[in-house]
């Protein structure tokens, strides 16, 4: 394929104009477009398809002027995979303005035939697109430009035409740009998968293509590369900056077992990363689908404000009838036409919204479309499952308790003793004890094979003895070793909520070992910072036992803990809620967690959550962090608020402008002024959207 030929028309530092003959081509402006966007550094890309024209400003520092033409040269057609948005790009063009400036500054200096010709040629877009909607969708707002401004032009008033149509034009134009605005801001949060990456095949380390790794295959990550898949570190230690997905700012350490995303570019160090998600499959990739799907899915809110703007037009309509029944004054009704309520109605809510998702998506939340933003504004109870979402999914040791001082060993060593063994198992209870050792910098003690019977315990010699480790059930029925003589210390630990790992010798107990779900480090903040936004009622559901379930909910202030809930009882929990007249939202990682995510008003879903989980939410969290739950709660209620406070300046500020318009005290010129400028104002607002002010970055 030959590259893609281009000629530089104009450049300054950090922009560049080139001619590029290929973009006469339907569906080449968009592709190109996307395609240079996603390169780092390039912060605005402007296409007129029409001139075959390319507009790029970019950061100098981030990227040179030699790759972006790289980039440029590159680019493909035919080859494009990986397009955004299938449509032809509708940059907002300039052009119409332009007509319009030469236009009003040539009119004096012709003569009056001249003059005429002139303004019916710069005005007979607007009066052939209001026809065309007249005729094929009714009343709309296009309808009353066209009239406003053919009247003045049908009155001999040409000036007065021309500068209505280029206040008319400049307003679209703004509009139409700020709409880009809002959606490029979206498109800039995915980041191109790159086009090649190192894998280990055969003993030996590989480039292949990012498309081509497949899952189970070890990729090898360097310095300044882009990580091309979901995984798993298997060995090294990197700081990896996450931002193009999840939107923290602060690069974060990664290491083995644990998970990283694709998209994330590393920093410092080198990663052996073993792939779990590849291609379609991975986080970049899905937040694009989830984004394009979000965009698509109109609110309530969003509907009634078309609803009410078109009921607007009919009122502009009305108004202008009756004025020119009680006045005959067309300059009057020229005014009323230009009093436009629905421009600011039906723009102003998307680009809230968008704007919404836009700013919760680089906090790490992705939210499906403005109706689940309306539902998360409106829930006033919020129920978390315990595990995976205010507990971490990895235990942590918490207390070592000697019960025979006889047996020869402290603290430290009967927790080296059961680490030495216990490292050949598998269990999160296993790896949390050996990670506790680990941490301690215990030394390993010398042991014979170890028995393993699986969902008891393990067994081991060591010593000229054996050792005995395993739940209180596997050594009381299965070994005979009774604990019933510490009842007392067991029940102070259960009811603390930990659990319990017993070991013994041959010669009775030895000691126990607690264990306890890690709490997340920002739940206390998070819970307290969802109640100052409005949720009234916080519920956890727990498999585990009571007293631990309990213990949890004491220590974190839970209005109710409900415990040894069995998956498919959750649904009906939230169920029982709802019919208290309860607005409920669910927050769950896991795979039973489907239905209750269905169940409930609005669901989210937590970043390492199952597929099944994230299929079935509303919201979907791609930072690990509990605090993004309490950021999309800010979010939504501040993009609610936002819509608001447009609605009501758009109607009443139009209102005043429309008694103006029907007191004679605004000429045509004036009322298109002062709407656009109301609109134009809306829409920056809206632009704008709704920022958490209350984000916590932690570790």
């Amino acid at each position: 394929m030959p590259p893609l030929p281009y000629r530089i028309v104009h450049e300054l530092p950090g922009r560049i104009r080139a001619r590029i003959p290929p973009l006469a081509r339907s569906g080449v402006g968009e592709i190109l477009h996307s395609w240079l966007e996603r390169q780092d550094g390039v912060e605005d890309v402007r296409i007129n398809r029409h001139a075959r024209t390319l507009v790029i400003h970019y950061d100098p520092g981030l990227v040179s002027r030699k790759e972006i033409l790289v980039r440029l040269v590159a680019f493909q057609p035919q080859s494009r995979t990986e397009l955004d948005a299938q449509s032809e790009s509708n940059d907002a063009t300039i052009t119409p303005l332009v007509r319009n400036l030469l236009t009003l500054l040539l009119l004096p200096l012709l003569p009056r035939p001249a003059q005429h010709v002139v303004t019916y040629l710069n005005i007979g877009t607007k009066l052939l697109r209001g026809a065309d909607t007249l005729i094929h969708q009714g009343v709309k707002i296009e309808v009353l430009d066209a009239l406003a401004v053919g009247l003045s032009a049908g009155r001999g008033k040409l000036y007065t035409a021309n500068a209505t149509d280029f206040l008319l034009t400049l307003g679209e134009y703004m509009e139409d740009r700020t709409q880009q605005q809002s959606d490029r801001s979206l498109r800039r949060l995915l980041r191109p998968v790159p086009t090649t990456a190192w894998v280990e095949r055969g003993g030996e380390l590989i480039q292949v293509p990012g498309d081509r790794i497949g899952t189970d295959e070890t990729v090898v990550v360097g310095v300044g590369e882009t990580i091309p898949v979901d995984g798993v570190v298997v060995d090294g230690v990197a700081l990896v900056n996450q931002a193009a997905v999840t939107g923290e700012d602060v690069p974060v350490a990664r290491e083995a077992h644990k998970r990283v995303v694709a998209g994330s570019v590393l920093v410092e160090g080198r990663l052996r990363i073993r792939a779990t998600r590849v291609g379609e499959d991975t986080t970049a990739a899905r937040v694009a689908r989830f984004i394009r799907t979000s965009l698509d899915q109109p609110s309530e809110t969003q509907r009634l404000a078309d609803t009410l703007a078109d009921r607007r037009v009919y009122l502009t309509l009305g108004a202008a009838a009756a004025v020119y029944a009680l006045t005959r004054d067309l300059t009057r009704v020229q005014s009323v036409f230009l009093v436009d309520y629905s421009c600011a109605l039906k723009l102003g809510t998307p680009v809230a919204f968008k704007s919404g998702l836009y700013q919760a998506a680089k906090h790490g939340i992705l939210i499906k479309g403005g109706e689940a933003m309306e539902r998360l504004a409106e829930i006033d109870t919020l129920v978390f499952d315990k595990t995976g979402t205010l507990t971490e999914t990895v235990l942590e040791v918490t207390d070592v308790v000697v019960l025979d001082r006889k047996c020869g060993h402290s603290e430290e060593g009967l927790l080296a003793l059961v680490a030495s063994v216990e490292e050949h198992a598998t269990h999160p209870l296993s790896q949390a004890v050996v990670e506790a050792a680990r941490e301690r910098d215990l030394q390993h003690i010398s042991h014979g094979e170890v028995d393993y019977l699986v969902a008891h315990g393990l067994s081991a010699e060591i010593r000229g003895g054996r050792i005995i480790v395993g739940s209180r059930h596997y050594l009381e029925e299965h070994e005979g070793i009774r604990f019933s003589a510490h009842a007392a210390r067991q029940a102070a630990l259960i009811n603390d909520g930990k659990i319990l790992l017993y070991v013994a010798s041959e010669r009775g107990p030895m000691g126990l070992i607690a264990l306890r779900d890690t709490v997340r480090a920002d739940a206390t903040a998070t819970l307290g910072r969802l109640r100052t936004l409005g949720i009234d009622r916080l519920v956890m559901i727990s498999g585990d036992r009571r007293e631990k379930a309990e213990a949890l909910g004491r220590a974190l202030r839970l209005d109710e803990v409900h415990a040894e809930v069995q998956p498919e009882g959750k649904a009906a929990l939230i169920e029982a809620l709802q019919r208290e007249g309860r607005r409920v939202g669910f927050v769950g990682d896991g795979i039973n967690d489907g239905p209750a995510l269905v169940a409930a008003d609005l669901g989210i879903a937590m970043s390492g959550g199952a597929d099944l989980a994230r299929a079935s939410a509303d919201v979907v969290l791609t930072d690990d962090r509990l605090l993004a739950v309490a950021d999309a709660r800010e979010i939504a209620l501040g993009t609610l608020s936002v819509i608001r406070t447009n609605f009501n300046a758009t109607v009443g500020i139009n209102t005043a402008i429309m008694a103006g318009a029907l007191m004679g005290r605004l000429s045509p010129v004036a009322s298109a002024l002062l709407h656009n400028g109301t609109t134009l104002a809306v829409l920056v607002k809206a632009l704008r959207g709704a920022r958490p002010t209350g984000t916590v970055k932690l570790g």
